[in-house]
């Protein structure tokens, strides 16, 4: 199943999985509670948690949690906050972008504080599997 909430990002899903029986695709926005749906070996997120603010990204973590399987696993590509202004304006340089280019809607969140979220939700072997600058790749696993 896939969810997403932009139409943009909905047509592609959609074209690109059309025929396939396994694949659903669904409307939806995080900012609101997960669909029930049968638990699941592995949940992945792209760049989209770090739209929503923080409680609703800790309230994500627990409907998550409760959709995988035991043995299954989270896995989350995200934009996450710099530990300083500096490492946050060299983050824009290379991306080739500036102060005057960034989305609003972020609300980024650095990854030792998305990591602690994610044990405190009870994931194990969780870890950031890797980073480049204000990009990260954080993942768990259900017990």
């Amino acid at each position: 199943m896939g969810l997403d909430v932009s139409p943009t990002m909905l047509a592609a899903a959609r074209a690109r999985f059309d025929g396939s029986p396994r694949v659903r695709i669904l409307t939806h926005d995080l900012a609101q509670t997960l669909p029930v749906v049968d638990r699941c070996d592995a949940i992945v997120s792209a760049f989209a948690i770090h739209h929503l603010e923080d409680a609703r990204k800790r309230t994500l973590l627990v409907e998550i949690f409760a959709r995988l399987a035991p043995g299954g696993i989270f896995a989350n590509l995200e934009h996450v906050s710099s530990p300083t202004k500096r490492l946050h304006e060299q983050f824009l340089a290379e991306i080739g972008s500036g102060p005057e280019d960034e989305d609003a809607s972020n609300r980024l969140v650095d990854t030792e504080t998305q990591l602690a979220w994610m044990r405190a939700t009870g994931f194990a072997d969780v870890e950031c599997m890797w980073k480049w600058r204000e990009m990260a790749l954080l993942a768990g696993v259900r017990p």
